[in-house]
């Protein structure tokens, strides 16, 4: 593993724990203002966005070790993960909604907060570069 890649890895534990973190006092207010179900829409929509973040930080870290053989490739490997992410929250988002019939802001919210905190969480790792 090279230093980059250490490198990637380190601030993707350290933002995905900041996204834990919001995800959880999200959830626990909620719980505390709405109850248990409410508390349980939030941490859903909060998850959704860890697990995108992880599965961002798998193909940026693939797509690298690729770029030395093949740039072309590793570029359509991105913009493939890209689409994949998009789906996969849609589907998500669809089935905490529809099939689980999760409280509708709750999630939302959830997912906003912890998706901010990954936004804020990059933010501060680039300009800590």
């Amino acid at each position: 593993m090279n230093n980059n890649a250490r490198e990637l890895t380190r601030e993707t534990r350290r933002v995905t724990g900041l996204q834990l973190l919001i995800g959880g006092l999200t959830a626990a207010g909620f719980f505390v203002a709405k109850g248990l179900w409410e508390a349980q829409s939030a941490l859903y929509g909060g998850l959704i966005s860890v697990v995108v973040t992880y599965m961002l930080a798998r193909r940026v870290e693939r797509a690298g070790e690729i770029a030395r053989q093949n740039p072309r490739k590793s570029m359509q490997l991105l913009y493939i993960g890209a689409v994949q992410r998009f789906v996969l929250v849609a589907a998500l988002l669809g089935c905490g909604l529809i099939l689980i019939k999760l409280e509708p802001l709750a999630l939302i919210v959830g997912l906003a907060l912890t998706q901010l905190a990954y936004v804020l969480g990059m933010h501060a790792a680039k300009r800590a570069d």
